[in-house]
């Protein structure tokens, strides 16, 4: 598959700082606006976007003050808080909170509370809890994967059925499947395929789970379950991995979007490799048993060669009949169409000279159509952007200071009113994988009209 380009002005420049006060506006941002008008329906029960009912746009939010001395940049009259820093107790539990985290969401409770969870990307791995009450305060803090030895959990997936699916990035990951009030045991989901996990997102009128690869040369897999249940909790133990293949090459016209045909391919042999044959400990010991054996069996992504390849697969939601996924190598945003059986490029940074959103990791859209995609460049100044229905770019906040680090784990609460991420290895710059990590909460009127 091949990206073809009609445009004939070459790259148009779309400053990172100077766009919203310019009023440029970018034909790609448009067309992947256009997609998100009016889309004000299907957004998941639980997960990184308000409550289904709160179908409220982001409101006039305005530029970002300067760098707090936390290591953030925020709007204007909002608050920012650390929530949770690694190594150390959350306060008022007996959690401590781990290093590296990386994917999140949030779960509304019966109390008017939720529940953030988020997960370890380092070895061992892990998913972690908080819960908050109404006020938005922190009540308790649990581990739900406790002795269980998961590795390098990096995004995941919120479930129609209210679970949490948790993707192992390493080429022989699992998904697991998580429960955030911690009180059913966190299982693995081998029949979803053994690869390097990113994300997943279920559609909740077929059931059918898809997944996001990160490699180079990744895949994008669907997983049918042969019991859908739908409108209730599949059986997600058996049935079928696909890979998708796109039927033509993909045109990215300024100003529109040109879907094209994809079908699916069968995965012959979702789990490659025996895992109870890979040493559990120490780390260095079992990523040596990785690197060796990768050679002796034949990845998911290359059973199926007539597949495509994406580059770099990452975040992935689904929102009113579409499932958006991101690609970080490319850095661009797709759209597939389950029911057409199509595949449109709506967002590619090449379009574009000092583009504002020029890295792609994690993906969340709102209920009312605001599509949150948060940066992954190492970088001082990486930050969670907006894309709102009405064609407004906006910086929600941005890491001061941090070099080498991401933005990871973005989700608003269910009533709106706060903003949960992670800078993964904050709050210093430069910081070394598996010793630092922290999460903010950066609360305020994000949302205009939230109860219309």
């Amino acid at each position: 598959m091949t990206i073809k380009r009609t445009s004939s002005g070459g790259s148009r420049a779309l400053s990172r700082r100077g766009f919203l006060a310019a009023g440029a506006h970018g034909a790609a941002y448009f067309a992947l606006a256009r997609v998100l008008t009016g889309c004000n329906s299907g957004g998941p029960l639980g997960g990184g976007g308000p409550a289904p009912g709160l179908h409220g746009r982001l409101g006039d939010i305005g530029p970002l003050g300067e760098p707090l001395d936390i290591g953030l940049r925020i709007p204007q009259g909002f608050t920012a808080r650390v929530i949770a820093q690694a190594g150390q107790m959350v306060a008022g539990t007996s959690l401590r909170w781990h290093t590296d985290p990386d994917g999140g969401a949030t779960y509304a409770t019966d109390d008017g509370g939720w529940i953030y969870v988020s997960n370890r990307e380092f070895l061992p791995g892990g998913v972690s809890a908080l819960r908050f009450d109404a006020a938005g305060e922190i009540v308790d803090g649990y581990g739900i994967t406790t002795d269980l030895l998961t590795r390098i959990n990096c995004g995941g997936g919120v479930t129609p059925w209210k679970t949490w699916m948790s993707g192992e990035e390493y080429d022989l990951g699992l998904i697991w499947e998580c429960d955030p009030w911690g009180v059913e045991a966190a299982r693995p989901l081998p029949a979803l395929g053994m690869f390097s996990h990113e994300a997943a997102a279920v559609d909740p009128a077929t059931n059918i789970v898809y997944e996001t690869e990160d490699k180079g040369d990744g895949r994008f897999y669907r997983f049918v379950p042969d019991t859908p249940n739908i409108g209730g909790r599949p059986d997600l133990s058996s049935g079928r991995l696909q890979v998708m293949r796109v039927l033509d090459d993909v045109v990215f016209e300024p100003g529109r979007f040109a879907p094209v045909a994809v079908d699916w391919l069968d995965v012959p042999n979702p789990n490659p490799v025996d895992l109870s044959l890979i040493p559990l400990t120490p780390v260095t010991d079992l990523l040596a048993a990785i690197d060796g054996s990768l050679e002796l069996f034949t990845p998911t992504r290359a059973q199926a060669p007539e597949s495509t390849p994406f580059k770099g697969g990452e975040g992935i939601w689904y929102h009113d009949g579409i499932i958006y996924f991101g690609t970080k190598g490319d850095r661009r945003i797709w759209a597939h169409d389950p029911v057409a059986q199509t595949l449109a490029c709506l967002y590619d940074d090449d379009e574009y000279e000092n583009p504002i959103l020029d890295s792609i990791d994690n993906i969340v859209i709102t209920p009312g159509g605001d599509m949150i995609v948060v940066e992954d460049k190492s970088e001082a100044n990486q930050q969670a952007v907006a894309i709102t229905p009405d064609e407004r770019i906006l910086p929600l906040i941005e890491l001061a200071g941090q070099e080498g680090s991401e933005v990871t784990g973005p989700a608003f609460s269910p009533d709106g009113q706060h903003f949960y991420f992670s800078s993964q290895r904050g709050p210093g710059a430069n910081a070394t994988t598996g010793f630092a990590g922290v999460t903010y909460c950066v609360s305020g009127p994000w949302f205009q009209n939230p109860g219309a």
